[in-house]
């Protein structure tokens, strides 16, 4: 990210109804891109997502 206050999240959870309610409780409270597309990884639980945030709001 090239400006102060913008971060990029990895978020993981158990299922994607889960992930899905984090995604939408953080943009209640900052801006956000959404998430990205939903990926797994093979051999390992759960699934992730990637999102950008403002934190200057």
């Amino acid at each position: 990210m090239s400006e102060p206050g913008l971060i990029v999240l990895d978020l993981t959870a158990s299922d994607e109804a889960t992930l899905q309610a984090a995604v939408e409780k953080l943009g209640r409270y900052r801006a956000t891109s959404g998430t990205s597309r939903e990926r797994r990884v093979p051999g390992e639980p759960g699934v992730t997502a990637r999102l950008c945030a403002d934190m200057r709001r």
